[in-house]
């Protein structure tokens, strides 16, 4: 597969030029978050526009993908353009806090921006894609707040290492913990993603679970087959 574009069976992610490319977490989450009954759905941090596309495929929804970048901004409007969904889905170009959309939305997904401390790196797209200063989570909580209908949910991929900051986060801004699936590459090694969704609504004891993505080298799990198996062409 050309590192410029990732195919999958029903559309193609063209992302040459692009900071953040087609990524396992991005596919996961996509597959994973709740869109069941959505009309409104957004995308915060759009990238080529992979999750977008991905939600459009699984339900009927309106979708808006925002995305601070430009150049990303511009793939992903072309890869929506050339998706069967192209008439559901919009991206626009711009930081999430000078987003003011009339309508709010009954569901957010995104992958966001987690690296904190690490080492930044020459090319500025890439440490606008990868580093939270411009997205932190106390940001990204205060605007879902203000964008999210009351019995709306949020989904997220994060590192395991960084879920404790952004769930502190959620629940002081009025959220609490739905569904979490932690993810393992494979049996024997501990989790480094984990998929969780959040609600304004008062849940009980939020429902944890675990997926393995190989039982051995290249070989998918049964359940990562049947989380992605509408979307990666090597999964029958």
């Amino acid at each position: 597969m050309s590192n410029n574009y990732f195919k999958f069976k029903k559309f193609t992610i063209e992302q040459d030029g692009c900071a953040m490319k087609v990524g396992t977490d991005g596919c996961l989450l996509g597959a994973w978050f709740c869109c069941e009954g959505c009309h409104r759905i957004l995308d915060i941090g759009a990238g080529t526009g992979l999750i977008s596309i991905m939600a459009a495929q699984r339900c009927n929804a309106e979708i808006v993908g925002v995305e601070i970048d430009r150049t990303a901004a511009e793939k992903a409007a072309e890869n929506v353009k050339n998706s069967p969904w192209g008439n559901r889905i919009k991206i626009i170009n711009t930081d999430l806090q000078k987003y003011h959309p009339t309508l709010p939305f009954d569901c957010i997904v995104s992958n966001p921006p987690y690296f904190t401390n690490s080492l930044k790196c020459d090319n500025e797209q890439r440490t606008l894609a990868r580093h939270n200063d411009s997205l932190t989570p106390k940001i990204f909580f205060s605007k879902a707040k203000e964008l999210l209908l009351p019995n709306g949910c949020i989904s997220l991929v994060l590192p395991t290492d960084t879920m404790s900051e952004w769930l502190e986060e959620a629940l002081f801004k009025g959220f609490t913990l739905h569904r979490t699936t932690y993810i393992k590459t494979t049996p024997k090694k501990a989790p480094k993603r984990v998929l969780i969704e959040l609600r304004q609504a008062i849940c009980g004891t939020p429902a944890t679970e675990h997926l393995v993505l190989e039982e051995c080298p290249g070989i998918y799990s049964e359940e990562a087959c049947d989380l992605l198996r509408d979307f990666y062409l090597k999964i029958e």
